[in-house]
């Protein structure tokens, strides 16, 4: 299901959204909180006509109806909460879902831009707290809605009786709600701070998690600890006043309701006693009174909720409101494959063939593949029209840039390769054959079937690298731009991955950076990259004889020049 486009000008236009999204359930939601809120003012009603005109005059068919009235009310009530409150989580989870949905597409929309926008701690709190928390706000809908005609009826019903008692209610309910009002905007303080120092202690913790091994190695674990210590008795204490805050109104909203009645109670039992109303309507005012609790309870809870709502609703704002580094336009893609042209280096990546980008420094190299890719603003053209120009929607369907800091999901292994794709096993076995990858499901108890914990940490770096590439092949875009494919692997494994990924490759654009002389050989075209501009192009073993820089960055004391009798096979 498509969540929409949200409105991201205010939370408070946010939540709207949330409300106009879901129109139908909306409407039957708060047609049934005000049904139910109503009819929880009849038994009184009700009951007073039984005193009345059944048990105090002595007629039992009168005092049998008006007893059996009460007891369908309540049946009827039952029902009505029943489904309202059915009706009310289907909204609740309604606009959870939605935001989580938003919020996932807009950060797959920031791709490589999001983790320098937004720490992925914040994310994970909007995700499963504030998400949540929205979720609640809608409430006001249901029994929100509900609580404000009960508060009428009340009204209407208590002005039959007595004007002084209906006088009563119609000013003291409002003066109740306005009690509270100002502890709501301290809430929206707290909260807000609580929410922000959450978000920086979760970003802290994943931090640490990520980093252990090396924090270990380097001896500053037990500092990085103190420091989550410390963030963590922070934490504490803004949650202590939140809680404060939220104690208050927690009270207020079971309190003053309380003390109300009392004092509505109080008033009729004298006015009773003077002979102003009748015994049968004193019961009544008492049952006005007290199902006044029930809506001016939930009248304080909406606005406790309400308030919350508009502080997550910010927050889920502010990270819709990021915008990612290229944001594309809405031209065409080249119909055809296309050469691939980086001006800034002077890069030109031809169809079909197979490229390699030297350079002493990587960061130039990748930089090459984040503009040929599309992940940053240049002036890099596909088939003579601006990257920048296109939707990189388009873009990202036909070109992948694949790199050795790509995320690796927990799930079958099987289904960490085919990725969003649905492949066949032969697909897939061709894939990880071509990333020399067999021995890693060889390796697992239960092979392709094999369960694979949340960034492969149950795998070796070297059979991690070999995952990734073997996703991107079997993903098998018209462009590839990998990033040292074979890094991490040994002389051996790289030599074979050289033939092979060739082979997978033949007929498509594929570039690779890198310093191994296994896969520069078998690249079609090398550029070799001095401060990031090209220096030399041309075949491996040329660039070897013409160039002593090139050739002092890619020999290997330990290797031959030229690929074993076995690499070539």
């Amino acid at each position: 299901m498509e969540p929409g486009t949200p409105d991201r000008r205010s939370a408070g236009r946010y939540l709207w959204w949330l409300v106009r999204s879901q129109p139908g359930r909306i409407a039957v939601g708060a047609l049934l909180g005000s049904a139910w809120m109503v009819c929880l003012t009849l038994p009184p009603y009700f009951l007073s006509r039984a005193i009345d005109d059944g048990l105090a005059p002595g007629d039992r068919p009168a005092l049998v109806g008006w007893t059996a009235a009460v007891l369908g009310v309540g049946v009827l009530n039952a029902w009505l909460a029943i489904m309202r409150h059915r009706t009310m989580t289907r909204v609740r989870m309604d606009g959870a879902f939605r935001t989580v949905q938003v919020v996932v597409l807009h950060a797959t929309r920031l791709g490589a831009a999001l983790p320098r926008k937004v720490t992925a701690g914040e994310v994970v709190t909007i995700g499963f707290g504030d998400a949540g928390v929205i979720a609640h706000a809608l409430t006001i809908t249901g029994p929100g809605v509900g609580a404000v005609l009960a508060y009428v009826v009340v009204a209407g019903l208590l002005l039959a009786v007595s004007p002084l008692l209906a006088a009563v209610v119609l000013l003291g309910v409002p003066l109740l709600v306005m009690l509270v009002g100002p502890l709501l905007g301290r809430l929206r303080g707290a909260e807000t701070a609580y929410r922000l120092r959450q978000g920086e202690l979760a970003a802290r913790f994943g931090d640490i998690a990520g980093g252990l091994r090396v924090l270990n190695g380097i001896g500053g674990k037990d500092v990085y600890a103190e420091r989550y210590r410390r963030g963590s008795q922070e934490l504490r204490e803004k949650g202590y006043q939140v809680g404060a805050v939220t104690s208050w109104i927690h009270a207020l909203g079971v309190g003053l309701p309380t003390v109300f009645l009392g004092a509505v109670t109080w008033l009729a039992a004298r006015m009773a006693a003077q002979g102003d109303i009748t015994t049968g309507e004193l019961v009544a005012v008492y049952g006005y009174a007290g199902v006044l609790v029930v809506p001016v309870t939930n009248l304080i809870e909406t606005g406790y909720g309400f308030s919350r709502g508009l502080v997550a609703a910010r927050r889920v704002i502010h990270f819709l409101t990021l915008e990612p580094d290229v944001t594309g336009g809405d031209a065409d893609p080249p119909a055809s494959p296309a050469p691939l042209r980086d001006p800034a280096s002077g890069v030109e990546i031809a169809p079909g063939r197979l490229t390699a980008l030297v350079s002493a420094r990587p960061g130039d190299s990748a930089a090459v593949l984040d503009r040929l890719g599309g992940f940053t603003a240049s002036a890099a053209t596909w088939g003579g029209i601006r990257l920048d120009t296109i939707d990189p929607v388009r873009v990202r369907e036909r070109i992948l840039l694949a790199d050795n800091e790509a995320d690796l999901f927990a799930g079958m292994l099987r289904d960490v390769v085919a990725g969003r794709h649905d492949p066949g096993d032969e697909a897939v076995g061709r894939a990880v054959h071509a990333a020399m990858a067999e021995d890693v499901v060889r390796g697992l108890p239960h092979g392709l079937d094999s369960a694979v914990d949340p960034q492969a940490r149950n795998l070796s770096g070297g059979q991690r690298q070999r995952v990734r590439l073997a996703r991107a092949l079997l993903a098998d875009p018209e462009v590839l731009l990998a990033a040292e494919p074979t890094s991490a692997v040994d002389a051996h494994t790289e030599a074979t991955i050289a033939v092979r990924l060739r082979e997978a490759r033949r007929g498509r654009a594929t570039v690779v950076t890198t310093t191994s002389p296994l896969l520069l050989d078998r690249a079609d075209t090398v550029y070799y990259l001095v401060d990031g501009s090209v220096a030399a192009a041309g075949e491996h073993r040329d660039l070897l004889h013409e160039h002593p820089g090139y050739r002092l960055l890619v020999s290997r004391d330990d290797e031959p020049s030229t690929p074993p009798e076995w690499a070539a096979r």
